[in-house]
């Protein structure tokens, strides 16, 4: 699962390809459920859209807290998604980094996850268009996969809860999985490779304080 993200710099988001004249506008870089972020869509064109989808008939942007990921085992036939998956509306998110949840002694500590040469990436997700309250809305989800025997998403979240884990788009098939259908898009499902690391979020936080008073 993912529910907080960062997304890359102006300078990160040129490595992916993708044109950066639009980002001009005054983007929160920590993106949280019903927060606007940068997607990339066909012909690598970048676009944005809230963290959450919003269905046709959602009547309140508050809908986003709860549909942020979309599980790609049942994507197909939840109300939420089924149109986004039916009419192949695939994208990708571009992210430096996220955070999960892991379980200490009983209690959450909240962990960043990041490549290890510190480039950024992008996500798999779905897309697609609403009317609320008068407004034309784009929205997405990134889908997630069953990671309970992967030997690194599998650290993440409650012991006892299913480990859930983004699918992370390699640089060669972002093309494919921007084009693809939703009767292939599995063959996209990627596990994530091992080229990833992990640190306590908690412990960055206290060593840039502490580097802030020194």
């Amino acid at each position: 699962m993912c529910s907080n993200y960062e997304i890359p710099t102006r300078e990160a988001l040129a490595l992916l390809d993708v044109g950066v004249d639009q980002l001009e506008l005054d983007l929160k870089p920590h993106i949280y459920p019903g927060y606007h972020a940068p997607i990339i869509m066909k012909g690598f064109d970048l676009d944005f859209g809230k963290f959450g989808l919003l269905p046709s008939w959602a009547k309140d942007f508050k809908f986003s807290s709860y549909t942020y990921n979309a599980r790609t085992e049942t994507v197909a036939d939840k109300p939420s998604f089924r149109h986004a998956w039916k009419y192949s509306k695939f994208c990708l998110v571009p992210v430096q980094e996220f955070y999960e949840p892991k379980y200490i002694d009983g209690k959450a500590h909240w962990y960043t996850i990041k490549r290890k040469d510190n480039q950024p990436f992008t996500v798999a997700a779905i897309y697609d268009d609403a009317v609320i309250k008068d407004s034309k809305v784009r929205s997405f989800s990134m889908l997630t996969i069953n990671a309970d025997h992967h030997p690194f998403m599998k650290q993440f979240h409650a012991p006892n809860d299913e480990k859930r884990s983004i699918i992370v788009i390699p640089e060669q098939y972002r093309n494919d999985w921007l084009n693809a259908d939703s009767e292939h898009a599995h063959e996209y499902f990627f596990e994530m490779r091992d080229e990833f690391i992990t640190f306590s979020r908690d412990h960055l936080s206290e060593t840039k304080l502490q580097n802030d008073l020194f």
